[in-house]
């Protein structure tokens, strides 16, 4: 019997995953998510703040991804912020989805009774996020001392829960601030009413184990008050450890994780959502549908007009893509045993199928005959030796990745094109009635 008849071995024979010998259980707290795309992500300056239909189009996306709390803006920021906040509330009340509203806020009144009133427009709770420096730097840039932060927190606090409000109080530059200062700020925000504490990375300063540190201390903080209050992390991704630090903090003891899709925000960005999202599942930390993952991040690009990497993972255009005869080869013949599971894997480390794609040939420089044949059978093309020797010369002697015009127009020459024109051109002859009509 040939090797190709055989029955394919189990996952476990075939990748002998290094990543679990360092097993990294689930984290045993519930834990939720929190899409900041639509507020925290439109801040940086080269982001277009989405049109109301497509922040609306994203809450159905978010939902459909089981992404659980939404900060859906700053409505003291001006009508149009206030009018697109009570929009999205209101259709998220409509149409019954899962989301759960917040909406950012600066510890002024001025910013939290705007949520207020659009909570009761809108017929929803929504929670205020209610945002103020920290950090030994920021105050001594703001010229605050420590009790006007304090005070100045407890009584927004104080103000909001009045107006009838969840609060979730957020210390901006966490990851900078001191821990005596923290814990004074932290109990007075309980002590007025807070339920969450946001902990921020706001300038991406945290490495994984400064995140551990901080979520950790906050915990036996909580636990020395007494306090049930849940901890919220928010990150950027400054150093490139934004989705690292997610996940240390969740396993540090956080219960929901702020992101943005497609990483947008200030400067570089803030934790990615999607990356967010494809390693809690491959981690097997979540079991939730993400097959529109790419279409929810494909709508953040389009909404807010930031281009997608070409090779930005699992939703770049390169993602799944090569035109490498090796590769390529090893892929075709996963394919031609007619298993798509090994076609998927055998040069991929994340399974495009499980996230709605699929992984691409193309006819490049580096190509060999098998990428020729292939991509020629997958469009259902006649496969000859003479057109497949011509496009190889081609694509050899190139120093890029043949387009598919270009493969065309070699699959079928210029005489036979001009062949098929002609006889489209070609008047057909009628006959009977249809002729003398």
């Amino acid at each position: 019997m040939s090797r190709g008849d055989e029955a394919r071995p189990d996952a476990g024979h075939l990748i002998h995953d290094w990543n679990a010998g360092a097993a990294r259980p689930k984290p045993p707290q519930p834990f939720d998510l929190n899409d900041e795309t639509l507020r925290d992500g439109v801040q940086s300056p080269s982001v277009v703040d989405p049109g109301i239909d497509d922040k609306l189009e994203l809450l159905e996306l978010m939902d459909a991804l089981s992404i659980r709390s939404v900060n859906i803006g700053l409505p003291g920021a001006g009508k149009r912020a206030f009018d697109d906040v009570v929009a999205q509330a209101r259709y998220i009340k409509s149409k019954k989805l899962k989301l759960l509203p917040n909406c950012a806020a600066r510890t002024v009144a001025q910013d939290i009774r705007p949520v207020a009133e659009a909570s009761q427009k809108a017929g929803i709770p929504i929670t205020v996020y209610t945002f103020i420096g920290s950090s030994p730097i920021r105050q001594w840039a703001e010229d605050w001392s420590l009790d006007f932060i304090k005070k100045t927190s407890a009584d927004a606090i104080a103000f909001a829960v009045k107006e009838g409000l969840e609060v979730a109080y957020v210390t901006e530059d966490t990851t900078r601030s001191k821990p005596e200062s923290l814990e004074v700020l932290f109990q007075s925000a309980l002590d007025a009413g807070a339920s969450r504490l946001v902990l921020c990375d706001t300038v991406g300063h945290a490495t994984p184990e400064g995140t551990a540190a901080l979520v950790g201390w906050t915990r036996a903080l909580l636990s020395r008050l007494g306090s049930d209050a849940a901890i919220d992390w928010h990150g950027h991704n400054d150093r490139g450890f934004a989705v690292q630090n997610a996940l240390a903090a969740l396993e540090a003891g956080a219960q929901r994780l702020h992101a943005c899709g497609l990483g947008v925000g200030e400067r570089v960005g803030n934790t990615s959502m999607d990356q967010l999202l494809l390693n809690l599942k491959l981690m097997g930390w979540i079991d939730t549908d993400v097959s529109r993952l790419v279409e929810y991040v494909r709508k953040v690009s389009q909404a807010t007009k930031v281009a997608i990497p070409v090779n930005y993972p699992l939703s770049g255009s390169d993602a799944f893509r090569t035109a490498t005869g090796v590769h390529a080869a090893a892929i075709i013949k996963a394919k031609r045993k007619g298993d798509d599971w090994l076609a998927d894997r055998i040069y991929s480390g994340v399974p495009a199928g499980l996230f709605g794609r699929q992984q691409d040939i193309e006819i490049g420089h580096m190509s060999g005959m098998s990428n020729v044949r292939y991509w020629l059978e997958q469009r259902k093309l006649p496969v000859t030796d003479e057109v497949c020797q011509r496009i190889l010369a081609r694509a050899k002697s190139t120093s890029w990745t043949l387009s598919e015009r270009e493969v065309m127009a070699l699959a079928r020459p210029k005489r036979a094109v001009a062949k098929a024109k002609a006889k489209a051109k070609k008047p057909v002859k009628r006959r009977g009635a249809a002729a003398r009509a």
